[in-house]
């Protein structure tokens, strides 16, 4: 077993224009964990942040929601981690990920940032020693600009796709949250995995 999670981190760009688009899947994320378990959003200035306090399975974490654009993450989460001396492998960090096809979720921890502007400026700040939820939204076909594609909106299938990948995110999170990250990273891994609960 590893150490116990303290905040679960979601990437994305602030602002109704962005809410539906796929650079967003890690707010997406977050949104329905604070749904699941009836918390509120509140906006902390000092961290530039969407944040609530949730008992979640048997925890108390913070989730947080930078409210500055992608490529300046790690301002938040580098302050949290500071004002609250979180070590950085207690931190999950959920965002979109080129490289897995809309539908599939990973789990890791440490790495680099495949590109990801957020992930590079959590890594500034934080080193790159924290736990990463990978949601996948797949790659652009050949010669489309990757910028117009991560701040586009899914196709309906891919947006059921990714809609899949949370719900398999959710399930595990028990498991992430209690440490057990391996089992968690086994199911995840798995294609047609056991849920958390061993179902």
């Amino acid at each position: 077993m590893g150490e116990p999670l303290a905040t679960l981190v979601g990437l994305g760009n602030p602002g109704p224009e962005y809410d539906d688009t796929r650079h967003n899947a890690g707010f997406w994320f977050l949104d329905r964990v604070a749904h699941g378990v009836g918390a509120t959003w509140r906006h902390e200035g000092k961290l530039s942040a969407s944040v609530c306090r949730a008992h979640v399975h048997g925890a108390e974490l913070w989730l947080v929601k930078p409210s500055t654009f992608m490529n300046e993450s790690g301002t938040t989460v580098g302050a949290l981690c500071r004002y609250y001396r979180l070590a950085p492998t207690q931190v999950l960090v959920a965002h979109d990920e080129l490289d897995l096809a809309p539908g599939v979720v990973r789990l890791k921890k440490g790495g680099g940032a495949g590109g990801h502007n957020g992930l590079t400026d959590i890594i500034a700040h934080l080193g790159a020693d924290f736990w990463r939820l990978r949601i996948g939204i797949g790659r652009p076909p050949p010669r489309r600009d990757l910028v117009p594609y991560v701040l586009g909106r899914p196709s309906r299938e891919e947006a059921s796709a990714i809609e899949t990948s949370l719900a398999r995110g959710l399930e595990v999170l028990p498991l992430i949250v209690q440490g057990d990250t391996q089992r968690a990273m086994n199911l995840l891994h798995t294609t047609g995995g056991e849920t958390a609960d061993g179902a």
